[in-house]
């Protein structure tokens, strides 16, 4: 039998806060330690859900890997580079790839009566993965777009919508100004998205894969590149040096040398930004944890001190130090694992209704986000829940050995 642990179980289940003193120590405590977690779990739930959130949006605008002519990281201007559909069996089979798309790109000019606006014009095609636009859609329908006819169709972005007053169904006219003349095409308004990335809803509208091809001159085997989704972004730079090894340095029929790049590469200050998050995600559970380890401290303290007359007992009886200890030890475990029960009901509970209701609001112009996202990652909150314990015990190693300087003779006097 564990003798320490069986009489910190009784005195916590008999009396274990009806003590004057000790019963507010301990709803302190008990509150220190649920306050800790919750904050803990919150935070880490917001970092992971705006992490992923954001990164989401970037891949589904420039994909996990990009492949494309070396000449087009070098100039803003779109450079052609044939992908051969041997190339694009290659790819599809490449390890930890999961789809494999071509696109194009050109540049132009949306005019309405009395304004106008430049925009970059990528052109999708039937095998493009639309899951993330489809997400993002405010109104309206993802263009329809086959291989035997060419569709004027045009999905534009809601910053776009409301700077140029278009609607679904309206039909805008498009300049294209090439080496030697403009010209002209007549898009209708299919779809409206909105992702609050200003960077991309400010800048992509997206049409017929064809139409970039022909307005920029290109042969018909020609486009801007492929884009790659990977099976696991945990894989991503595994994934990545695969395609490098397949792609880089080659040559297309006509003369481009291939180039590839993941998202990392192509968008550094945003995965930057996102990264720091997580000092403060180390700073804010250092602090937390701290919080709980101090009221716990000085819980311990004032119970140690108000049971005096047990430990002197126990003490006359043959318990040693250590006995004595452990068992403080182990009804302090009982308090922080109230703690942590309450914690983790807050906790959770706050990040629920979050993700229900979406209450609390973010600006989306400096956020890219409307309501705060959280993410409930149930290994991570089991990890807090064991770290906040193991951590919370060791702080009260210390104390405990207060039970060693109180002598029976003098404890059974003491009043």
């Amino acid at each position: 039998m564990n003798l320490p642990l069986f009489i910190a179980k009784r005195i916590y289940q008999a009396d274990g806060d009806r003590q004057e003193v000790s019963r507010p120590a301990i709803r302190i405590a008990t509150i220190g330690v649920a306050i800790g977690l919750a904050v803990m779990i919150i935070t880490v739930s917001v970092v992971f859900g705006f992490k992923h959130t954001i990164r989401d949006k970037v891949v589904g605008f420039g994909s996990h890997i990009r492949v494309e002519s070396f000449m087009a990281q070098q100039t803003a201007s779109p450079v052609p580079i044939c992908i051969s559909d041997t190339l694009m069996r290659q790819l599809r089979k490449t390890s930890g790839v999961q789809h494999v798309a071509r696109y194009t790109m050109t540049q132009g000019i949306l005019k309405v009566e009395g304004d106008f606006m430049g925009v970059a014009f990528k052109g999708i095609g039937q095998d493009y993965d639309t899951h993330f636009l489809q997400q993002h859609l405010t109104d309206g329908k993802m263009p329809v777009f086959s291989s035997e006819k060419l569709s004027y169709q045009l999905l534009i972005s809601q910053w776009m919508a409301d700077k140029l007053s278009l609607k679904v169904g309206d039909r805008v006219f498009a300049y294209f100004i090439g080496k030697d003349d403009v010209r002209t095409r007549k898009f209708t308004i299919s779809g409206i998205y909105q992702t609050n990335m200003t960077q991309f809803d400010q800048l992509l509208c997206f049409t017929d894969y064809r139409i970039p091809i022909r307005l920029n001159g290109w042969e018909a085997d020609q486009c801007s590149g492929a884009e790659i989704l990977v099976k696991d972004f945990n894989q991503l730079d595994e994934t990545t040096h695969a395609v490098q090894r397949l792609v880089n340095h080659d040559s297309d029929k006509y003369g481009e040398t291939y180039t590839s790049q993941n998202i990392h590469d192509a968008y550094p200050q945003i995965f930057s930004w996102l990264e720091l998050l997580d000092i403060n995600v180390w700073i804010i559970l250092v602090l937390m944890v701290c919080v709980a380890g101090f009221t716990m401290v000085s819980g311990l303290l004032i119970i140690i001190l108000e049971r005096t007359q047990m430990i002197g007992l126990l003490k006359a009886l043959g318990a040693r130090n250590k006995t004595v200890r452990h068992t403080f030890l182990w009804f302090a475990a009982f308090i922080i694992g109230r703690g942590l029960l309450l914690g983790d009901l807050i906790g959770i509970g706050l990040v629920v209704i979050q993700r229900q209701t979406g209450f609390i609001t973010l600006d989306p112009a400096s956020y890219y986000v409307d309501t705060a996202p959280m993410e409930l990652n149930i290994p991570i909150i089991v990890a807090l829940n064991i770290a906040t314990l193991i951590i919370s015990v060791l702080v009260l190693i210390a104390p405990s050995f207060l039970v060693s300087h109180i002598h029976p003779a003098k404890s059974m006097q003491f009043e």
